[in-house]
Formats: C-alpha cells, structure tokens, sequence
C-alpha cells in the first residue's frame, strides 16, 4: 500500500498481526515510529545550520526506505542498507517514486560501514542497537542516530540481559523511563570513547515503547575522557525513595539509606549522568517541525517539554509520593508550581504524565505540598 508522511510518497508492506510492532516476517515497516521520523527530519533540518558541512546520511536499516527516502527529501545524499534484497529493491522504489537520488546497497551495514565515512548515521533496529555501535562510531563523523527498542533490558526489567548488552546494572525503579535513556546513552558515550570520540546527547526522548538518542561526535582523546566524566551510578532506597548520583567509574554502593536507614538500596550504573539534551537545539528541532507532519502536534509537545526538563538523571512519580504519604493528589501544574514557589527547580518529565523532576527531596516535597498545603 501507499502512505504519505511527511514530503514523500512511499509503498510499506500491507500490515499483517503482530508486524506493527516488528514480529511479522518480509520488509519492516512501522506506522507507529511516526513520531520518530518527525523529530528525526527536524534534527536533520536544524543539523544542517549546527553543521554545514554535513551531507551524507546513511539509513542502516533501510526495510521500506521511509527514513531514508524523507532524509534525501531534505537534501541529504542518502545511502540505504539492508540484508534483504526485497527491502533494498522497495527502497530504490520509493527513491525513484519520489524524484529523489540516493543509493541503495544489499549490504550488512557493519561491513559498509568499515569501508566508507558518513556524516550521519542512522541506527533504527529491532532491538538493541548495540550490534551496530562499534562501527558506527569508528565511522560516523559528525552524528550518529540511535533508537532502542529493547526497554526491558534497558531499564532492569530484565536485569541479566541489560547487563550482558550494555555493560551496567540498570535497576527497575519507579524512573525506569529515564533509567533505560542513560543506561543507552552511557553504553554509547563508552563505544565511542574506544575510538577516542567523544558522543554527547544533543536531543534524546523516550516515547512509548523505545528511547531515541542523536549524539555529536568530537575526534580527540581529550574530548572522550570528558564526556566518561558524565558516567557515574545512583544509589535509590526502594523504601523512603531517597537517591542519590554520584559520578565516576568506580562504584561505592550505600549499604543503609542515609534518610531511613533501610537495608533495600539498589545502585545502579554506570550511567549517563549528564545532560541527555542540548536546550536550545532542542528549542530549534522544535521549529523546524511542520504542519505536514503526521504527528507535527506530539513533536512540538514534546520537543517543547525536552527542552524545558530539568537535567536530573531521575524523577518522582507524583502518585507514588502521595500514597507513601497517604494523601489524595493535587494537579501536576499545581504540584510543580508550589515546589517552584517555594525556591526549588521543578519541570514535568516528557515521557509520563505524572513525572516530575525537582531538586528537592522527598521531605522537602512533602513540606511544600502537604504540610504547608491550604487546608482540605
């Protein structure tokens, strides 16, 4: 069938059960990474003022070409790969479909990528996209694109896999959003380090069932040990929900919550303590998002959010607060303002709806919105 998203026209494979969410066999293609491609276009636009000298884009994972396809659409010299023979033949299709140049490679990217430099590399797997990092790294020069769907591992949930994949000890918390973000993130700043590259986060979000990361590249030893600078761990009381980063490489696990002095302290890391985004590239993605757009209205929102989100590598879940502290919910606006009134920094986080990330403590919350609070 043929959809329009964006500037372009292309042919997807008809959606069978189970396809959506890439389980279905044949060329890939999933109508709900909508989002995903929108704020990747708008990275691609406001890159070229950060870069001018960025020009080719390679679509590692080409399947229908739909990224690929609106990347040349902007201006970009497209490669697209895959090891399908019948997704490279569907991405010439739609290229040529839509007046557009580009190349098309049967190839497995890891093996192209060794034998050429691009500018920008796209990595949009099913999976962790860790198989794909070393050499994207060793050969990307300016921007490497990261989407990671494996949130389970990534995050703790599946604690043993996260820990084979990424080479840190996530741990399942109540930011497990923001947990799964860094531990990709921090596996990613380390690859790159390898090739003495340093990555840093310029825009990052997770959205439902992935994380997306775009990370700069700067060549130099230098610049990669002080990017390893941003790694470190965060002890959390699973009981009084205290927590606590600390940065560096050489974990100090808390046996005893400094607050209550419970037992139950997981740690975990390393992980990206550093800012997952730059504010103001994230504020000029933002207005490069356009009305023709599929999910035009999502990306402003939550561009807007991203860009406004206090750089913590944690966050509280408003609900759990309130019933540890046996006390009925009040607006999330009014939450944070009330903190913000009180003299601390307070944002909504951009993944969920009841997150707020603030630099006051689970005490000082309290005070402000419960003791101090109007009486009921």
């Amino acid at each position: 069938m043929e959809i329009e998203e964006g500037r372009v026209t292309v042919e997807v494979p008809e959606a069978r059960d189970g396809a959506s969410e890439g389980t279905g066999g044949g060329v890939f293609f999933n109508p709900t990474q909508e989002l995903n491609r929108d704020v990747t276009v708008g990275v691609l636009r406001a890159y070229r003022d950060r870069e001018s000298r960025a020009e080719t884009y390679l679509d590692a994972m080409a399947a229908s070409g739909i990224r690929g396809v609106r990347a040349a659409a902007e201006g970009y010299d497209v490669t697209c790969a895959d090891v399908d023979p019948d997704a490279v033949a569907l991405a010439d299709r739609n290229l040529a479909a839509n007046d557009l140049e580009g190349e098309t490679v049967h190839r497995d990217v890891n093996a192209l990528l060794y034998e050429g430099v691009f500018d920008v590399v796209d990595l949009d797997p099913y999976g962790s996209p860790i198989p794909f990092a070393d050499p994207a790294f060793a050969n990307a020069r300016n921007l490497v694109c990261v989407t990671a769907t494996d949130t389970a591992p990534l995050c703790g949930a599946h604690l043993n896999s996260g820990i084979r994949k990424y080479g840190a000890v996530p741990r399942n918390t109540d930011y497990h959003p923001e947990m799964g973000l860094r531990t990709l993130i921090s596996a990613l700043v380390r690859t790159a380090a390898r090739y003495d590259m340093a990555a840093r986060p310029i825009v990052s979000h997770v959205s439902r069932h992935y994380a997306r990361t775009y990370l700069e590249l700067e060549s130099g030893a230098r610049a990669a040990d002080d990017v390893i600078g941003d790694l470190g761990y965060v002890d959390h009381c699973e009981d009084c929900l205290w927590r606590e980063p600390t940065p560096g490489l050489i974990a100090d696990p808390v046996g005893r919550c400094p607050v209550c002095g419970s037992d139950r302290v997981l740690t975990a890391g390393p992980i990206w303590l550093g800012s997952v985004a730059d504010p103001a590239f994230t504020r000029t993605v933002r207005g490069e998002i356009t009305d023709d757009m599929g999910e035009a209205e999502r990306a402003r929102r939550l561009l807007g959010t991203v860009a406004r989100e206090l750089d913590t590598p944690t966050h509280y879940d408003q609900h759990r607060l309130y019933k540890e502290w046996g006390e009925p919910a009040i607006a999330m606006d009014e939450f944070v303002d009330r903190l913000r009134g009180a003299g601390y920094e307070a944002t909504r986080a951009h993944y969920r709806g009841t997150a707020v990330k603030t630099t006051a403590s689970v005490p000082e919350m309290r005070a402000v919105v419960v003791d101090d609070g109007p009486t009921r």
